[in-house]
């Protein structure tokens, strides 16, 4: 069973390259620097939110692949913790506590995976990431979300049927276009063919995550063997076709 959260992309982001996504809490200027100064060689895109309530609010709808709190220093920060912890979409997520009176202990038994005390130590930082990057890296694979655009049909639990197309595909879940303007909720059964396998057929259930009157976002609850099958040989072509661009775009 895969748990994912299907949300839309939030602004604001310290942009620093195509890769793992890491949120982090603070107006510590000091601390922001540190972070992006050790995630820059990684790849990764740096979400700064200011405060605990636009940070819960973020984590509540959508999976990031690391998140830095300032616990102390951020009102309110120590709940963000908490409720980011216990969020649907970032249960495994690892979570660096920065703490400037909070005793270590305490963040470890709220959620945290790593605790920093303030003033951060820079050897002690970058050795945190840098054995922490290759599970933000997998969590990424998982959640990474590729543009596509192919019909699909979608059944509800009232037997009704209904035609879209998806928007974009990971291995946890997918967004659809809507063609008729609809909403569906709770448990749909959603079919389409594979294209880059033929006519091999895919077929799951899946949560609506959000829906709107054009476009929903869904997370796969089962998947049929076969189907799972077809969906990773499909993500893997999409991943090389992504690739691909990516390497091609880059100055010579």
């Amino acid at each position: 069973m895969h748990v994912c959260n299907w949300g839309h992309r939030a602004p604001f982001a310290y942009h620093v390259g195509m890769g793992i996504e890491c949120l982090i809490v603070t107006s510590d200027p000091a601390l922001i620097g540190q972070v992006k100064a050790n995630l820059d060689p990684h790849g990764a895109s740096l979400d700064l939110r200011q405060d605990s309530a636009s940070a819960i609010e973020l984590a509540s709808r959508r999976h990031l692949d690391g998140m830095v709190i300032d616990c102390d220093d951020v009102p309110g920060g120590t709940n963000a913790l908490i409720q980011v912890r216990s969020s649907r979409s970032n249960k495994q997520t690892p979570i660096f506590a920065v703490v400037n009176g909070t005793t270590g202990g305490a963040a470890l038994d709220l959620g945290a995976n790593f605790v920093l005390g303030k003033p951060i130590q820079e050897v002690r930082l970058r050795s945190v990431i840098e054995s922490v990057v290759p599970k933000m890296e997998r969590e990424h694979r998982r959640y990474f979300r590729y543009d596509v655009d192919v019909p699909a049909l979608f059944h509800n639990h009232q037997g009704q049927s209904f035609n879209t197309r998806l928007k974009n595909v990971s291995e946890c879940g997918l967004a659809v276009k809507l063609i008729d303007p609809f909403r569906l909720e709770g448990v749909v059964v959603v079919e389409f063919e594979v294209p880059s396998l033929g006519r091999q057929g895919f077929r799951a259930k899946a949560d609506v995550v959000w829906s709107d009157s054009f476009a929903m976002g869904l997370r796969f609850l089962y998947i049929e063997r076969e189907s799972g099958a077809a969906l990773q040989s499909w993500l893997g072509s999409l991943e090389s076709q992504y690739r691909f661009r990516a390497q091609s775009q880059r100055p010579s």
